[in-house]
């Protein structure tokens, strides 16, 4: 029993923040910003516009086109850093507003990693018979713990959800998975305080905190390893990859993995610059926009890749 993509969708908030905006809001220019990280807008979410809203949009969209019913879902994962609640998890609030029958819904929290994290766990429960039909969610509020008077992190991070439904079959589609995490690095990204931390008045509530410099040279190293292992435990030739489909969060960080893969960047799905990094959102947008435009097709190859806050990192090998 194997697990394979049966259907995709993504939702971005209608607000477009803009770089020429983010010059009137902090100290840094459009072009500062494009050449650094490759973003030239992001979307922000309207008040009262949540997490679990974002990730309802997308996944209407991917059980639409996957031509089944929300009656049809047996296993909802939701990989995200920016819930709603602390509890009910955004799995169940998307549950209660699909109206998807009582089945296992949860979250988890790998950050940036959270969707490929997601992606992995959901094709387990597939391949070992406890779902035939898994609704897969990425999907992020990260303005709401970004701190927007500091120009280092402001300009990077949008809102955004993506979906995927995964279906039972018997040839492989999620071939596999390549999942890590280095605690030791925590003090290199996180978000100050949680329900049983409170922040220092330095930091404050929940904000976003990032050493650059540092988590790019970490990343960088980090997925070009992860790339070796991929091919090697699969027996692959770097050539035999027909996409990579990676985290949106830095266009320099994605040109590194192509060069390692030997792929010219025609063979990456892009769109960074169109919504900045939307966590563990972007990996799963990423995927739809390439489908729905006609650029991935079926029988392709594909390594998504993402890199986040934890350390947490993955990789899936999957047959479109």
């Amino acid at each position: 029993m194997y697990s394979r993509i049966a259907g995709t969708g993504k939702y971005l908030p209608e607000r477009i923040l803009t770089n020429a905006e983010l010059e009137g809001m902090v100290d840094t220019t459009d072009e500062w910003i494009r050449t650094r990280t490759g973003i030239e807008r992001r979307h922000i979410a309207a008040e009262g516009e949540y997490t679990s809203d974002l990730a309802l949009h997308a996944s209407r969209q991917a059980i639409e086109d996957a031509q089944l019913t929300p009656a049809d879902i047996d296993l909802i994962v939701v990989g995200t850093t920016t819930p709603d609640l602390v509890f009910p998890n955004v799995a169940c609030l998307v549950q209660q507003k699909l109206g998807v029958p009582p089945v296992p819904a949860f979250s988890l929290e790998a950050a940036c990693s959270g969707f490929v994290y997601a992606l992995g766990v959901a094709d387990q429960f597939v391949r070992g018979g406890q779902a035939k039909r898994a609704l897969v969610i990425g999907a992020e509020t990260m303005s709401r713990i970004v701190d927007w008077s500091d120009r280092e992190t402001c300009v990077l991070f949008g809102d955004g959800a993506g979906a995927v439904v995964l279906e039972a079959t018997d040839e492989p589609g999620v071939i596999y998975s390549n999942l890590g995490a280095d605690g030791n690095q925590a003090d290199l990204l996180y978000a100050a305080s949680g329900v049983s931390r409170k922040a220092s008045q330095t930091d404050g509530f929940g904000m976003l905190r990032m050493k650059g410099n540092e988590v790019f040279r970490f990343a960088v190293k980090t997925l070009e390893r992860m790339v070796d292992e991929v091919i090697a435990e699969n027996g692959l030739e770097k050539g035999e990859i027909d996409w990579l489909v990676p985290h949106q969060a830095n266009i320099r960080i994605i040109q590194a993995t192509a060069k390692r893969l030997g792929m010219s960047m025609d063979r990456v799905i892009l769109t960074v610059q169109d919504h900045g990094n939307t966590s563990a959102a972007s990996v799963p947008m990423a995927l739809d926009s390439a489908i729905r435009d006609g650029r991935i097709k079926r029988g392709d190859l594909l390594l998504l890749e993402a890199f986040g806050g934890g350390f947490t990192w993955g990789a899936s090998l999957i047959r479109y």
